[in-house]
């Protein structure tokens, strides 16, 4: 993606955020209470007309989810939009989305997991960078830490820039290589980055891959980058930035730590593991379309907000 990429501004105090639901139905009472977080920040909250329907295994039909998308991103008074969950259904509606009021009027869609099909295509066809982040209760954890309300804050409501330091207890932190590499930071969900690939997956040459997971088998993920890879999406490829992957079993003789570096190692391309964004536990913010660097020999991916 050569276009220079929408940095949205940050939100001040007063600032209207509205909460949609593009994916699968939220618990209510969870909603409210990371509502009432940013009420603690000085943001009006509002909500979409169908943020709590339930059609199924989504939160309301295609057209309801859109709907509400759609009227947040045309609403000037929307400075920014949290989706309420992740689950299943975001990548139902992601290329049908008003990509020209995205563009006009530049505003963060928060969230993560199937949300990533959302980032991925308001990146390529509107050219706006998201955060992917949440309030999130990772694996062990009472409530949610005050290390992700941190991050989250300050990728939101902050102009500066974005350092998330590797964690050696992270399994995948076994995959850092060496080297450092530059270019926009692209990625998420490994499930909704093979989903996206051929009609909301940015070209990712000169990119920093970004890749998380959750609750796979080992052989779904060998398919899934087996895939990316034949089909030419890593081409060219800066880095590799690996984040949290939950739900793996990783004693086994051939792991899914395995599994990853058997791909990646054929890209020829600096690695950096161990980051915490995704699904475990006290996972940060990362700005997704923004510039950033990767130290492999630091273990830090610093995120900017200067020229992208």
């Amino acid at each position: 993606m050569t276009d220079q990429a929408l940095m949205p501004p940050p939100l001040r105090p007063g600032d209207k955020i509205r909460f949609v639901s593009p994916a699968s139905p939220p618990d209510r009472d969870r909603v409210l209470r990371h509502a009432e977080i940013l009420r603690g920040w000085g943001l009006r909250v509002d909500f979409g007309e169908h943020a709590f329907c339930k059609h199924h295994y989504l939160a309301g039909t295609d057209e309801e989810r859109l709907a509400d998308l759609d009227a947040a991103l045309r609403d000037p008074e929307v400075r920014a939009i949290f989706t309420t969950r992740g689950g299943k259904g975001s990548y139902r509606i992601a290329d049908r989305m008003d990509f020209a009021a995205a563009r006009r009027d530049p505003k963060f869609l928060i969230g993560f997991s199937d949300i990533t099909a959302l980032h991925l295509s308001l990146l390529k066809h509107g050219r706006l960078i998201g955060i992917h982040g949440a309030f999130f209760v990772g694996p062990g954890e009472e409530d949610i830490s005050a290390e992700t309300i941190s991050a989250l804050h300050r990728a939101l409501m902050t102009a500066e820039d974005i350092v998330i330091q590797s964690r050696p207890q992270e399994p995948t932190s076994a995959l850092t290589t060496s080297g450092t590499a530059t270019g926009r930071l692209i990625g998420g969900n490994l499930d909704m980055v093979a989903t996206a690939a051929g009609w909301a997956l940015p070209d990712l040459h000169g990119a920093i891959l970004l890749l998380e997971a959750i609750s796979l088998y080992r052989g779904q993920v060998d398919r899934l980058i087996t895939m990316l890879r034949k089909a030419g999406h890593l081409d060219g490829l800066a880095g590799v930035a690996v984040g949290q992957f939950t739900d793996f079993e990783f004693d086994l003789r051939f792991s899914v730590i395995d599994i990853l570096r058997e791909h990646l190692d054929v890209l020829g391309v600096p690695v950096l593991g161990g980051l915490p964004l995704g699904h475990g536990r006290s996972p940060v913010s990362a700005l997704i379309g923004a510039v950033a660097e990767l130290d492999a020999e630091t273990g830090t991916l610093m995120i900017g907000r200067g020229s992208i």
